[in-house]
């Protein structure tokens, strides 16, 4: 029987675990994705975001970053009504406030992908054995940072680690899981 991280138990979240967390990233719409989900997430379980992932990209028309850039007031409202969702005003809004700033950062670094991977010189952390899981770090705080300067919402620094665990930026698979050493 395989290792995994103690978090991977349903078929949603084992599924995330052994396809896509930790794997370095590097295409810009699917970090717009992350991005937003990691928003929506806060002060929720993970599991409750991966249970409403598919209904995310309907809604979101499958974060493509220019489409929501161009929602208006109406569409806000109907996303609210929108029940496979977090229906939080504040999250909703600030994936839209996202969407703007996001294509602000790909109009000057070239992608999205060039600008975040900066934050870890283009290389992930990674844990070591026996070090405690963190729930943010000096990278993590310095790309919160720069975020909000740049106008992103719902980007603290535990959101922005969060971001970066699910990735690739850093690499918080357990040394015993079996992913640890294939995603190094």
């Amino acid at each position: 029987m395989l290792k995994r991280c103690d978090w991977a138990r349903s078929e949603k979240a084992i599924a995330y675990h052994d396809g896509e967390w930790g794997v370095p990233l590097h295409d810009d719409r699917k970090l717009f994705e992350f991005l937003i989900l990691e928003g929506a997430q806060a002060g929720l379980s993970w599991e409750t975001i991966l249970q409403k992932r598919d209904n995310y990209r309907a809604a979101f028309n499958n974060f493509e970053p220019q489409k929501v850039a161009r929602y208006n007031a109406a569409k806000l409202d109907k996303l609210l009504q929108n029940p496979g969702i977090v229906r939080n005003r504040l999250k909703i809004a600030s994936a839209l406030q996202n969407a703007k700033a996001f294509l602000a950062v790909q109009n000057e670094f070239g992608s999205f992908d060039d600008y975040l991977w900066r934050f870890v010189n283009g290389k992930a952390i990674k844990r070591r054995p026996r070090q405690q899981l963190l729930t943010h770090t000096p990278e993590s705080d310095a790309l919160s940072s720069d975020l909000l300067l740049r106008g992103f919402k719902f980007v603290g620094p535990t959101i922005c680690y969060a971001f970066m665990q699910a990735v690739g930026m850093a690499n918080d698979h357990d040394p015993k899981c079996f992913r640890y050493d294939q995603i190094t």
